[in-house]
């Protein structure tokens, strides 16, 4: 696995033990060609998957040429080495490929109209896993949370830590998806890759089912912290459009899992509890 810092690498990691390797920086580098084909000659692995890149939305707007180089032109490298090799290739995007204006959860087939600087980069990266090897499995994800690394949930309670309100947007709308079932999912369907004559290659969606918004997810983070004796804060919802963030996001942010649910049998559970458990340990970790 390429990454191993960020939650989802420290998640595969956890979840599948000594079936996963994970390599981070500076052994692997998406951003250093020479770096990433000698990684693979020397551990010829029996699949990748690729878990790192630039992950941070709004700093991509002035970052655009380090975005690029490590959502597309190291995802290319990456995938033509696999097609060399005969490895498949399973390769992380997201829900920010998508303009976020359907009223309905996008399906893999949609048609892609990314509004920022990191949806392009990612779109971009889609395009060169695609175009580079023959066996790749491109999987969106979105809303993805956990205890570990930087998201949404450690991000909300720094925050009331901080101070007696927040402000966060209610009108983007999405799945949460907390990330230990997301490895699990991930590490389903590399199993499936994995077996002789399977031909399901190309692009899926895997994330929740359980919609909600973002304030409203604060608001469950708040109340979680709360029964636990740990801080919590008003919520003060707010529209997009009059938030000012610097990169654009969709407002439905919905992925529709059920191509993943037809062809490896994957649902992911309510992401409730994995919220319970997200606060539960980032408090004890503070205490």
């Amino acid at each position: 696995m390429i990454g191993r810092e960020g939650q989802l690498a420290r998640a595969l990691a956890a979840v599948g033990h000594s079936n996963v390797l994970s390599i981070g920086r500076p052994e692997a580098d998406l951003a250093d060609a020479q770096k990433l084909a000698a990684l693979m000659a020397r551990y010829t692995p029996r699949l990748v998957l690729d878990a790192g890149g630039f992950t941070k939305v709004d700093p991509a707007e002035t970052q655009p040429s380090h975005a690029f180089a490590l959502n597309r032109d190291g995802p290319a490298t990456l995938a033509g080495l696999c097609e060399g090799q005969g490895i498949p290739l399973i390769h992380i995007s997201t829900d920010c490929v998508f303009g976020g204006e359907s009223p309905e959860p996008y399906s893999p087939d949609d048609e892609p109209r990314p509004l920022s600087v990191y949806g392009r980069s990612k779109l971009a990266g889609e395009d060169a896993v695609a175009a580079h090897c023959s066996r790749h499995l491109i999987v969106r994800v979105s809303w993805v949370f956990s205890e570990h690394a930087d998201n949404f949930v450690p991000m909300m309670l720094r925050l009331a830590r901080a101070r007696q309100d927040v402000t966060v947007v209610d009108d983007q709308i999405g799945y949460p998806t907390y990330c230990a079932d997301l490895a699990e999912g991930l590490l389903l369907m590399a199993e499936h890759a994995l077996r002789p004559g399977f031909a399901a290659w190309g692009t899926y969606h895997l994330a929740g089912r359980q919609e909600t918004n973002r304030a409203a997810m604060a608001q469950a983070i708040f109340a979680e912290s709360r029964a636990l004796g740990g801080p919590a804060a008003r919520v003060n919802p707010v529209a997009t459009a009059d938030y000012g963030a610097p990169a654009a996001r969709p407002l439905n942010a919905r992925l529709n899992s059920a191509k993943a649910e037809a062809v490896f049998g994957i649902v992911l559970p309510d992401w409730y509890p994995g919220l319970q458990k997200s606060v539960r340990v980032l408090l004890s970790e503070t205490n």
